[in-house]
Order: structure tokens, then C-alpha cells, then sequence
């Protein structure tokens, strides 16, 4: 089984799509949805479908651990449920109103501001990580 990262996207129709996204992965994965959820299923759907092609060829199929990445409006998108813009504002710092242009496709943040996130996301998770209740 090989890592591959498999890239999870929204346009601006809002459609998300997720895409298998490695040089050395010899198949070409790919799945839409209307919500990330469906885009997830059809993936899912899709590497079974080239399984089952490879294998009725006769050939060896390689497998694939998938490593999901966002883009930061799918992240903002699948993620609603559990941030507020202004909770994320207070953990990134990066204000709320830019937070909105990203949802809705309106700006792309730079690559300064996606580490930014990625490691204010990432130290709220190490401070969860050392709660321990009573």
C-alpha cells in the first residue's frame, strides 16, 4: 500500500471534488459531490471501480492509504459544524471578514496565511490533547 494525498477542492459553483494526487501513484482518482460527503463517496467509488478494472485485466492493483488535505474554503466548509468564524478568528488570527472571502471564493489566501491556520489548528489540538478532566 502506498500514502497518497488525495486533494479535496470546491469551485466556485460551490461543487466539491477530490482528487488522488501523487507522480508515483499509477491511477488517477477522482470524485465530485454537491458536499464533501458525496465528493468522499464517488472517491471512494471511483478506487473501487479501478480496482476491479485492473484486477479484470489480469494486473496486480496497487492499493493507496489516502491522506486527505483541504483547500481552506472545503476545510472552512466541512469543518462549519465545529468553528465559528469568529472562534477561528480568536485560534488563527485571521480575521473573520478574510475568513468569509475564503468561504466563498472570493479571495485565496496566501501560502503565509494557510501555514497560519494549518498551525493555529494545530496547537488548539495539542492543547485538547493535554485536557484531562476530573
Amino acid at each position: 500500500m502506498r500514502t497518497v494525498k488525495a486533494i479535496i477542492e470546491t469551485g466556485p459553483d460551490h461543487h466539491y471534488s477530490i482528487y488522488s494526487d501523487s507522480a508515483d501513484y499509477p491511477y488517477g482518482i477522482m470524485g465530485t459531490g454537491d458536499t464533501i460527503a458525496d465528493a468522499k463517496e464517488d472517491f471512494w467509488a471511483a478506487y473501487e471501480e479501478m480496482k476491479e478494472s485492473v484486477e479484470a485485466m489480469g494486473e496486480s492493483f496497487v492499493g493507496a492509504n489516502f491522506v486527505f488535505r483541504y483547500d481552506i474554503p472545503s476545510f472552512l466548509e466541512e469543518f462549519a459544524f465545529a468553528f465559528s468564524l469568529a472562534g477561528l478568528e480568536r485560534i488563527t488570527g485571521i480575521n473573520q471578514k478574510q475568513l468569509g472571502h475564503y468561504i466563498s471564493g472570493y479571495r485565496k489566501p496566501s501560502a503565509k496565511t494557510v501555514k497560519r491556520m494549518e498551525d493555529g489548528l494545530h496547537s488548539l489540538c495539542e492543547k485538547l490533547q493535554s485536557v484531562r478532566f476530573t
